[in-house]
């Protein structure tokens, strides 16, 4: 027998774009968002997404068989640091131009990059280390999939010595089981975060 849904729970499967708030948004969700030129919100709308913050909140709480995230990155060249995940990504930009590098070796620099605008739309495979970033003048968002897969199992995601380096400096790092070491500022640190992204 076909199970029988209620009004209440076919609302909890609706996020609409005014629900990407202040109140969900997790400006501090990897230990490179503070660092310099990786400055972003980050939403998780379906599953676990990928986070070394686990101090988020899930938009629909069902589970799936995939993993959704929202993110708006402030412009002119911000975005995630380099790193890598064991699982595919999938990025499509909702607004501005984007510039998606891939590499074997992060530390030697991109081996290759696309320019990528609204619509378009790239995957990302496992183990490829990936970096990417906002090219337009203005905060731009960006729809991502991720192949199921459980947090804080281990780390995830990884990031090349440079960046786990730079981070420590600000105060940020992450356990064996990728969970975020917050510093001791890292309230007022979340709070300038989210004044920066949404005055911006």
């Amino acid at each position: 027998m076909s199970k029988i849904f209620t009004s209440e729970e076919m609302q909890n499967r609706v996020v609409r774009f005014g629900d990407y708030t202040r109140e969900k948004a997790v400006p501090l969700m990897f230990i490179d968002s503070f660092l310099p030129g990786h400055h972003r919100l980050n939403y998780a709308v379906i599953g676990d997404t990928a986070s070394e913050n686990p101090d988020y909140d899930v938009m629909i709480k069902d589970p799936h068989g995939f993993q959704i995230g929202m993110f708006k990155a402030m412009p002119n060249g911000n975005g995630p640091a380099w790193h890598k995940h064991d699982y595919i990504e999938l990025f499509l930009p909702l607004e501005g131009k984007w510039r998606f590098m891939w590499s074997n070796d992060p530390e030697k620099g991109a081996e290759g990059e696309f320019i990528l605008e609204k619509w378009d739309l790239i995957s990302l495979p496992a183990g490829v280390w990936r970096s990417f970033e906002n090219l337009s003048d203005q905060p731009a968002w960006c729809f991502a999939v991720l192949e199921q897969h459980k947090v804080f199992e281990g780390k995830d995601p990884y990031w090349p010595p440079s960046i786990i380096k730079m981070a420590k400096e600000y105060g940020f790092e992450s356990d064996a089981n990728g969970k975020m070491i917050k510093p001791a500022n890292y309230k007022e640190l979340n709070e300038k975060m989210l004044d920066e992204m949404f005055n911006a």
